[in-house]
Formats: C-alpha cells, sequence, structure tokens
C-alpha cells in the first residue's frame, strides 16, 4: 500500500541520506489519550492501562504514515508549513493498522483480550481524522544516540518525495542526500490546487532548479 509520512527539511534530507525513518515513541506522542481512548472512571482500570501503555514503550515503537499527501494540514502541522517533504512509501500491508477515530470513549470488556488491546492502539478522537492515519508497530532495536530507527527495505520502499510549497530545498540538494538509491524513486514539487483547497503537484515540476 501506498502511504505518506512528511518531515521539516533537516530532518528530510537526513533520513533520505542515512535510509531510515525514526520511530516514533508511544510516550512521547502528540496525544495525550494514545493507548487510553476507554472510559477510565474505574480507577484500577485506569492504572493498569497506564501501567501497560509504559510497559509497552519499552520495547515497542511506531511508524505513523497518512494514507494521503494532499492535505494541506498536514503539511502545516507535520512538514513545518509547507517548508519540508513527503516522503512517499510502499508498505507491505501486512505490517499496517488502519486508526479509527471516534466522538466518544468507548466502554470496557469483562475481558481485557487481544480484541481489546489492539482497539486501544488503533483508536483516536475523531478531531484527528483529518490525518487518515496508518501505523507500523516495530521493534525497538536500531538506535542511534538515543534514538531508535527502521531502515528502509522491501517492507518500506521509497517510491516518492513530493517537495512542499513553501520548501528552499533544491533538486541538487536531494540528489545528494538520494545519491545512488535514487533509481525508481520519484520526485514532485507541490502547490496549492488553483480550484480546491488541495494541495496539488506543479505542472512545471521539470521547471523546478
Amino acid at each position: 500500500m501506498r502511504v505518506y509520512h512528511f518531515l521539516n527539511e533537516e530532518f528530510g534530507l537526513k533520513n533520505l541520506k542515512a535510509r531510515h525513518l525514526k520511530i516514533a515513541r508511544i510516550m512521547e506522542l502528540n496525544d495525550p489519550f494514545e493507548f487510553l481512548g476507554a472510559d477510565l472512571s474505574d480507577p484500577k482500570r485506569r492504572k493498569i492501562l497506564k501501567d501497560t501503555k509504559s510497559e509497552l514503550a519499552q520495547t515497542k515503537g511506531l511508524l505513523c504514515f497518512s494514507e494521503n499527501w494532499n492535505n494541506p494540514l498536514l503539511w502545516g502541522h507535520y512538514a513545518d508549513k509547507h517548508k519540508g517533504i513527503c516522503l512517499g512509501f510502499d508498505v507491505s500491508d501486512h505490517l499496517l493498522s488502519k486508526v479509527a477515530y471516534v466522538k466518544e470513549r468507548f466502554p470496557n470488556p469483562a475481558v481485557m483480550d487481544l480484541q481489546y488491546m489492539e482497539k486501544l492502539l488503533l483508536t483516536k478522537f475523531d478531531h484527528w481524522a483529518y490525518e487518515a492515519e496508518y501505523r507500523s508497530f516495530v521493534a525497538l532495536e536500531n538506535h542511534i544516540d538515543g534514538l531508535f530507527y527502521s531502515n528502509f527495505s522491501q517492507d518500506l520502499k521509497l517510491k516518492q518525495v513530493i517537495v512542499g510549497d513553501q520548501s528552499k530545498i533544491t533538486r541538487i540538494q536531494l540528489a545528494e542526500a538520494l545519491g545512488e538509491s535514487a533509481d525508481g524513486t520519484e520526485v514532485l514539487k507541490a502547490r496549492p490546487a488553483f480550484t480546491s483547497f488541495d494541495v496539488t503537484i506543479q505542472n512545471n515540476s521539470t521547471l523546478w532548479v
């Protein structure tokens, strides 16, 4: 499945050069309700889930993607106000899980089974729905200076680099970052659409310096 990951200029170029993506740590995500989407009015249940979240965060992280790249909110929030880039990956379907967006926190079942735990991992408040998020949960193994990364591979195959409308990144910088691995990677320049509020591809991308 083709999915998209947004980055600012600095980390976008660094990740391209290193051929990897930074793994998000569960306890550092920008939504405090992560893994806590259930009704937590019961103190005992609340403690169990918070402890479970902390334990899981020691060994697992996640790669976050969107199913689309043309939402201007994604560019504004995750690509440094359209100054960064969006990377398009082909990711093996079995590695991706779709996030569900809900208006209310869901009730707890009598037994905390696997289905319930998966629901906790993949449920967010519906105000986040613009992200159209897919997640890939990965082990925390490869780290550099305390940060964990997932290397590009056949399961995480870079196919597109879309440069933001306000970005100062040049083709030369991208060529240097991609190196010989650029083969088969489509490089495009984005712009605001003329008749909608979408982001689209600049027709004259070939003229972009």
